[in-house]
């Protein structure tokens, strides 16, 4: 008899069938490959920065809460406890997982310096003083404190602001007040309800 991927995917089937038919009910079995995975891991319940669903998500992380040890990531689910998603995730959500635990994220602010072919690490000191620098230049060259009626309109339409969805309403509501300070007349945040 000649043994193809055809023989095998139906010989699973029937198996399966079989065992179900005969009463064997295979969730225990997998839950409580789930339990294993995670019990000695430590369970933080999060939100999905994706979108402004909001899905809730439960983190387990492995670590012995020394001062020198780095918890890491295991598992990542959806919480099903969480009003809007009860558990369940998207498929960027469900590889929320992959994206914590990549080795190509970016851990620290860069820059690429004027013609050059790459990037470059700086500190956070840096980058904020760079961006507070490029937003006062802006500012200084762009400011309008009159239209042309007169009217006195202090705005600046050199800059723009989104507001992202994985900021809270909270975060936003300042960044707006910042913003209006500035004078920047083109803003918008998808906050998140």
């Amino acid at each position: 008899m000649e043994f193809s991927r055809r023989t095998f995917i139906k010989g699973t089937l029937v198996g399966g069938v079989g065992l179900s038919a005969l009463g064997f009910d295979l969730a225990p079995v997998y839950a409580q490959t789930q339990s294993l995975k995670i019990s000695r891991a430590t369970e933080t319940r999060s939100t999905c920065p994706y979108c402004s669903v909001s899905c809730g998500v439960i983190i387990y992380t492995l670590g012995d809460k020394a001062k020198n040890a780095i918890p890491q990531v295991v598992h990542v689910e959806g919480d099903p406890d969480h009003p809007i998603n009860r558990g369940t995730l998207c498929p960027k959500g469900s590889s929320l997982q992959q994206d914590i635990l990549n080795d190509r994220r970016l851990l620290k602010p860069q820059v690429r310096r004027p013609g050059s072919d790459h990037w470059e690490d700086i500190s956070w000191d840096d980058a904020i003083a760079k961006i507070a620098r490029h937003v006062k230049d802006t500012r200084d060259k762009c400011f309008v404190a009159k239209n042309a009626k007169g009217e006195i309109v202090n705005r600046n339409p050199g800059i723009a602001m989104i507001g992202g969805c994985t900021d809270t309403n909270e975060f936003n509501y300042l960044q707006w007040k910042v913003i209006t300070a500035l004078g920047v007349p083109y803003r918008d945040t998808q906050a998140r309800v």
